[in-house]
């Protein structure tokens, strides 16, 4: 990927957070497939040359909006425990993918990366970045003799948001009022018999 591609908020011109703000309005309405450089320039108030500027591409933009908007971040709660923190996580993650309009966005996002392999690199950024800051609750479960130190932090996260995006977007189906806590548990201690 060139410099362009892996700019940060912090780098990006003084109106990033409008375009920000207006790539994931755009993304929510119209969806990947629907949405252009133009369109962002003409709601954010910005030249659509200072967008290629910085993003050259519909993928590097919606890429860097997904990280750069924080519409999307995620509150990791320290409950004591692992099963807690974990719960809370896919909690998270169930909203993030059911109620708008966090979903409109994130569900046509990751949806449109089996189209697009440009846009699949940039949210593989998103999630390397998400991950990174999600390593607390695994620190923290190994200092308390949860998990081994040697545990896999993406696999136990892919598991659990992995079950979610199945059942809600793939499969369309409700999530049941104990899908969280039994998917954690499954996870953590399997679904064999003792």
């Amino acid at each position: 990927m060139s410099d362009a591609q892996h700019r940060t908020p912090r780098d990006g011109p003084r109106k990033a957070q409008e375009i920000f703000d207006a790539t994931l309005t755009l993304l929510a309405a119209r969806g990947y497939e629907g949405l252009t450089i133009e369109g962002v320039a003409e709601k954010s108030g910005v030249n659509k040359t200072t967008i290629y500027r910085w993003w050259p591409s519909k993928g590097a933009l919606v890429g860097a909006a997904l990280t750069g908007a924080r519409r999307l971040d995620l509150v990791l709660e320290d409950t004591g425990s692992l099963q807690g923190d974990l719960e809370a996580l896919l909690r998270a993650v169930v909203t993030l993918l059911t109620v708008p309009p966090a979903a409109d966005i994130a569900v046509p996002a990751l949806g449109a990366t089996t189209q697009s392999p440009e846009l699949a690199l940039h949210v593989r950024d998103f999630f390397a970045e998400r991950l990174a800051r999600e390593r607390i609750v695994f620190d923290r479960a190994v200092a308390r003799g949860e998990l081994p130190a040697d545990a896999d932090p993406m696999l136990l996260v892919d598991l659990l948001a992995g079950a979610a995006w199945l059942r809600i977007v793939l499969r369309g189906l409700p999530v049941e009022e104990d899908f969280v806590a039994r998917a954690v548990r499954t996870v953590l201690k399997g679904a064999a018999t003792a």
